[in-house]
């Protein structure tokens, strides 16, 4: 891990929280934190910073070893695969803020293990992690493999790409009831389009819809 300058985390904050950073003024719940380390592992990675308000107002962490516990706590047992945060402590005026990197993982999909007891998988999108949906899911499974994927150019896949030449996204359920397909088949088929990076699966907080690549 590089060493970080108060200077990069004074950029960091001033930019704000995003796909790959995110503030959190003390750790309190394993599930919760969980939940933005599973994000970061099956995105691009990504740093916690301990110690900084949501409106970036630097606080300082009151015992960096506390945090850390919580931390290392909450990516052993509550993420699986488990996940080791990579520690570093930076000095402001007297304040330690305490950055937890997530490296981006080969091991993909994490799981976070939630207040239901249920273990579910999270994606980054813009600063907030949100639950993947299944054909993320199977997304995130199929591109931790290092076998290439094998694409069936039917009159199925053939009517997807057709749409989307003359239209600029569709959803999975627009898709299924286009070709009246069960919602599994077309889910397999857009999740290996997607794999074979022919059209590009979005995630936001209202919906997931599918372009050309």
């Amino acid at each position: 891990m590089s060493n970080l300058k108060p200077y990069h985390i004074k950029q960091l904050i001033f930019e704000g929280e995003g796909v790959n950073v995110d503030f959190k003024k003390t750790i309190t719940s394993c599930e919760k934190i969980a939940k933005t380390m599973v994000s970061f592992a099956n995105n691009k990675g990504g740093r916690l910073l301990v110690g900084v308000a949501d409106n970036g107002d630097i606080k300082g962490v009151k015992s960096e070893d506390e945090e850390k516990y919580m931390l290392t706590k909450a990516g052993t047992f509550f993420c699986r695969p488990a996940l080791e945060p990579l520690f570093e402590e930076i000095y402001f005026d007297g304040k330690i803020v305490l950055v937890a990197e997530i490296k981006e993982s080969d091991m993909k999909p994490h799981y976070a293990l939630g207040e239901d007891k249920k273990w579910w998988v999270y994606v980054r999108v813009k600063d907030k992690s949100l639950l993947a949906s299944k054909i993320v899911v199977d997304v995130l499974k199929g591109s931790s493999k290092d076998e290439g994927v094998l694409i069936e150019y039917s009159s199925k896949e053939k009517a997807l790409l057709e749409y989307l030449d003359e239209n600029e996204r569709i959803t999975a359920k627009e898709y299924s009831k286009m070709l009246n397909l069960s919602r599994r088949r077309a889910q397999k088929i857009l999740v290996n389009l997607v794999l074979s990076g022919v059209i590009r699966v979005h995630t936001t907080e209202k919906e997931e819809f599918y372009t050309a690549a």
